[in-house]
């Protein structure tokens, strides 16, 4: 999630349990150990694969969170020790600070390597938006309030019950996602289409509209899927292009991407150029980490030896504005293959050549490759 999230989680939950001794300094503290986890993007990793697929690592594991916790309760206690509330209490106010943190980013599409050291893939629930106002605002309101009207010697019920409401909108944001994958997996076994995969997140800043995606082989179908649909989904075929992929298979970076999105990956050629692109995160056709792999040199792909973002845009209001018409008005079309489409054009105002479009990627990955993208 976003790091104002971050930080009013760790405030509202140190808030909740600490305040009364603390006071005003537990939202405080709570909000920079809230957003401590995401300090590892100061870390070069080195090309931009690396950098999206180490960050939410070692930082982001339960097992190392925890020992931290361990280790910084006990220096707390040595250092300064407070009689109104036990070491147990303090461990729990840290460690539910530090954990949230990495379990509220599994709820997002981006991927979260919770059991580092050890390689699963990353959690990667998908049933919120990174940044959601629904979810986000009542925490903010409690942590205003909290430094507004004080905590100490006192009850906190609005930060509770912000944290009460934050928490159980999470959870139903579970519900959303069944519902938009179960009926995309109707629709697929009544046109007889078996996906090999299928990842559903929400669309932009909401939970009432589901983008699906299901792959098959070469293909994939997307689908959008809203609370308030009464017909059958309607799935729009686009192409994957994974032969392209099979240039790839002896790169360590390659195979490293498709262990991270569980191999949900388009292939463009665009130009001279291989263009991988993680079609979870953003919105159709706005893909916010794509990557150009390798170039066509002497009739064969040459794979990158530093693979860097490929330029992309963010989307426009106008696209969000018709997907928040698709959710109180579920005929609305929606041209996703079209913005998909625009995945396999070059850049404007590019040229395919490599002399001129590299600036144009080091641009991009400069600018994003740290920290956590806002799509």
């Amino acid at each position: 999630m976003d790091s104002i999230t971050q930080a009013v989680l760790g405030a509202s939950i140190q808030g909740a349990l600490l305040g009364r001794w603390q006071g005003r300094k537990a939202l405080l503290y709570g909000a920079m150990l809230g957003t401590l986890p995401d300090l590892d993007v100061v870390i070069d990793y080195g090309d931009s694969v690396a950098a999206m697929t180490y960050h939410r690592g070692f930082s982001h594991s339960l097992l190392v969170l925890t020992g931290f916790a361990l280790l910084l309760t006990w220096l707390l206690r040595q250092w300064r020790p407070n009689p109104g509330y036990s070491a147990r209490r303090l461990f729990l106010a840290i460690w539910l600070v530090l954990i949230t943190h990495p379990l509220l980013d599994a709820f997002t599409s981006y991927g979260t390597q919770l059991l580092w050291p050890f390689a699963p893939t990353p959690a990667a629930w998908s049933s919120i938006f990174i940044i959601d106002p629904i979810y986000s605002l009542p925490l903010l309101g409690a942590v205003i309030y909290g430094l507004i009207a004080g905590l100490k010697d006192k009850a906190n019920p609005v930060v509770n019950w912000a944290l009460a409401f934050s928490t159980v909108y999470l959870a139903s944001t579970l519900g959303g996602k069944y519902m938009a994958e179960h009926r995309v997996e109707q629709e697929l076994a009544r046109q007889g289409i078996e996906a090999e995969a299928i990842f559903s997140s929400p669309t932009p800043f909401n939970t009432l509209l589901w983008r699906v995606v299901a792959i098959e082989g070469e293909d994939y179908h997307e689908a959008l899927v809203g609370w308030f649909d009464s017909a059958p989904p309607v799935l729009e075929r686009m192409s994957r292009g994974a032969a392209l992929g099979q240039a790839l298979e002896d790169s360590p970076a390659h195979q490293r991407l498709k262990w991270f999105t569980n191999d949900v990956l388009r292939y463009d050629r665009i130009g001279d150029h291989l263009v991988v692109t993680d079609i979870r995160l953003g919105m159709t056709g706005f893909h916010p980490f794509r990557f150009d792999f390798a170039h066509w040199q002497n009739g064969a792909w040459q794979v990158q030896p530093y693979i860097e973002r490929w330029p992309s845009e963010r989307g426009d209001m106008q696209r969000l504005a018709l997907l928040w018409q698709r959710i109180w008005q579920p005929t609305t079309p929606v041209p996703l293959a079209l913005w998909a489409s625009e995945l396999s054009r070059v850049p404007q105002g590019d040229e395919a050549s490599d002399s001129e479009l590299a600036p144009g990627r080091k641009a991009a990955s400069s600018a994003s490759d740290k920290g956590d993208p806002a799509l």
